[in-house]
């Protein structure tokens, strides 16, 4: 490299960013917004399941069957979101699926039966598995390679946002208005969302608030190949299944998190409705500094001159490592101490999360990562959906959870393994 090669990259690096103009970071707490709805959305059930289970009369192994039929859903949906959003674009693609997802939460409120809640479950997982490959697709849109993980962190930390106001709000609509009042105010906030969307987005080429400067900045990296790539094209492609097969391992054990905590909880240590909301906020604050911190940590170790290939893995290592003790939270006796134990899990899962998506980013140009985030929540969502049917089938069989914290602890290693062997560089797909 030569003395002005240098010079000039450092002046790009140097650069103040709001010399740059900020409007990026708009679009990006529009995400951060939605992704809050959407995780509000699907906790709900969650946090009354332990009263549904008692007002409905389900049984651990019916309650396995209805949390499948969502992840199950998502699945389906998530082979055909990522390509609909490639084909139709984030504003109109995003709007419809979050009207379908919005409507879906709203009809929990009109089931009767385990049947009921699942065909409810089941829409609402169609319509939730467009959130990501929309969210990630337009992160790479109007961010950089060197910005994309913190600003997936920032958006990320949604979900920990939406799984802590659930618990704060939603036992107290519930005891005060009924449980079915939860699902039909939380429904509607999607919809208020929409309302802000539609007129605020565009692409950043053609947004009259963003400036030059900035569309410079958003657009420094090489351009991406002009030419539409279909997402069956991707699968012969190890970086393909490298972030599908981390998907798959890790994404099991959040929906295990999400879904059955509030369940675990009142079995292990008798918290009911009016206890639940403390703890399952604690957990989840936790897991909202793990996003952020995550996706900091390697855009951080980016800047100071590390690679891309060893910024993510180190960073995913160390939440590895972090959610190893998780396996211990149904063997202690202190209530608090299992907070605690899964909170640090959660928080690690999400910077893990947070990296893992951006490799999406890494290793794929613009015009496929949608569709490669697709098929990878597909696989993320498989997961979920035999973690289900297996936690329901021990849970109702054995009455305890231990085998699934022992499994929750590991994962992640094991992931980051498979991860390392097929992508040793994180080098981009040949396409």
């Amino acid at each position: 490299m030569t003395k002005l090669q240098k010079t000039a990259d450092k002046t790009v690096e140097t650069t103040p960013i709001t010399k740059l103009g900020n409007y990026r970071w708009v679009i990006c707490a529009l995400l951060f917004f939605a992704t809050t709805v959407n995780y509000v959305d699907r906790a709900v059930l969650g946090v009354l399941a332990p009263t549904l289970r008692t007002e409905i009369g389900w049984t651990d192994q019916h309650y396995g069957y209805i949390t499948a039929a969502f992840t199950l859903a998502y699945a389906i949906g998530f082979l055909f979101a990522g390509w609909l959003i490639d084909k139709i674009g984030t504003k109109i693609g995003y709007t419809i699926y979050l009207a379908v997802w919005s409507i879906a939460a709203a009809a929990h409120g009109l089931a009767r039966s385990a049947f009921g809640f699942g065909l409810a479950r089941f829409g609402l997982g169609i319509g939730e598995s467009g959130n990501f490959p929309a969210s990630i697709k337009t992160v790479a849109e109007w961010f950089p390679k060197k910005e994309r993980a913190l600003a997936t962190g920032i958006f990320n930390a949604g979900t920990n946002v939406g799984a802590v106001v659930a618990p704060a709000v939603v036992p107290w609509i519930a005891l005060n208005w009924g449980w079915q009042s939860a699902f039909f105010i939380t429904g509607i906030a999607g919809l208020v969302w929409i309302v802000f969307w539609l007129p605020i987005y565009r692409n950043p080429s053609e947004h009259p608030r963003v400036s030059q400067s900035e569309l410079a900045y958003i657009e420094s990296d090489p351009p991406d190949p002009e030419a539409k790539i279909p997402w069956g094209h991707l699968l012969p492609h190890r970086q393909t299944w490298a972030f599908s097969i981390g998907k798959f391992m890790i994404d099991s054990v959040w929906w295990f998190y999400l879904f059955w905590f509030p369940t675990f909880m009142n079995d292990r240590f008798g918290v009911d409705l009016k206890g639940i909301g403390l703890p399952m906020i604690t957990v989840y604050l936790l897991a909202d500094v793990g996003s952020v911190f995550g996706g900091w940590l390697s855009s951080s170790l980016i800047g100071k001159g590390w690679t891309v290939n060893a910024a993510r893995k180190t960073a995913m290592l160390i939440c590895a490592v972090c959610i190893l003790p998780v396996a211990m939270a149904p063997i202690v006796n202190g209530k608090w101490l299992a907070v605690w134990l899964i909170g640090i899990a959660a928080a690690a899962h999400q910077g893990f999360s947070a990296n893992l998506f951006t490799t999406a980013s890494d290793m794929f140009p613009r015009k496929a990562v949608g569709s490669v985030v697709g098929i990878g929540g597909f696989a993320g969502a498989m997961g979920g959906f035999f973690m289900n049917l297996g936690v329901g089938w021990l849970k109702q069989n054995t009455g305890s959870f231990v085998v699934m914290f022992m499994i929750a602890g590991v994962t992640y290693v094991i992931a980051l393994l498979i991860i390392h062997l097929l992508v040793p560089k994180l080098e981009p797909a040949k396409i």
